[in-house]
């Protein structure tokens, strides 16, 4: 069978610094509208927020980013491009037999990645691990975030970390893409599914707005970025 991979298209309507990246990454198409439903959140987590960068991806006191919303990870390969994690020719062979770009992250071929994920809703609950052995290692300034897709809220485990990490204060940031995904809805929004998070509810296009709600150190914390509803396959 011969066919031609088109550019994974953007779903967005402005110019963004990452748009000549994103070009680069073609094979993944039905899972365009979860990619680039991250892109901000994902650049304004690696240029503003998170400490940690290529030179640092081992030091035991970095921060730590974990990509739960595993599907369609064109964004955040993009990301880890534009910031030296991974060279840029890496974008121009997703997902063939012997690239280290997979249609789902892989911890263990990719700088910088810390889970390997794709299989929804198992983040929330490595994140409260992962916060609370920095937390017993002694690393009080190492924060933990974890970037979920708003269908990932309707597999029950995410409720048992939620309940969790707000019992004991743990400092862990979830950051859940609303673009409309999800099969149930909930009284109240995303934000009541977290009964004792600090939440904020914000414009996931507005870069100013994300990186003001990322700066807040809460003890857990939760940030709601809502985007364009999701047209076509992926979550």
């Amino acid at each position: 069978m011969n066919f031609k991979l088109q550019p994974i298209p953007m779903t967005v309507a402005y110019a963004h610094p990452l748009e000549h990246l994103i070009k680069r990454l073609t094979g993944d198409e039905k899972h365009a509208p979860s990619a680039h439903s991250t892109l901000d959140v994902l650049w304004v987590l690696y240029d503003k927020i998170l400490r940690i960068s290529p030179e640092t991806v081992d030091a035991p006191d970095r921060d730590r980013f974990l990509l739960s919303k595993g599907h369609g990870p064109a964004a955040y390969y993009a990301v880890l491009a534009a910031k030296g994690f991974i060279p840029e020719s890496w974008l121009d062979d997703l997902g063939s037999w012997d690239s280290p770009l997979g249609h789902h992250p892989d911890r263990v071929r990719i700088p910088g990645v810390e889970i390997g994920t794709g299989s929804l809703g198992h983040g929330l609950g490595i994140g409260v691990g992962v916060a609370l052995g920095l937390r017993a290692q002694g690393f009080p300034d190492a924060r933990t975030f974890v970037l979920l897709g708003d269908a990932e809220l309707d597999e029950g485990s995410n409720h048992e970390a939620i309940a969790y990490a707000s019992a004991i204060r743990l400092p862990l940031t979830a950051i859940v893409i609303d673009n409309q995904s999800a099969t149930h809805g909930w009284p109240g929004g995303i934000a009541a599914r977290f009964p004792g998070w600090a939440s904020a509810v914000v414009d996931g296009r507005d870069r100013v707005r994300l990186q003001q709600a990322l700066d807040r150190r809460e003890a857990p914390g939760l940030v709601v970025a809502r985007v364009e509803p999701k047209r076509g396959g992926g979550r």
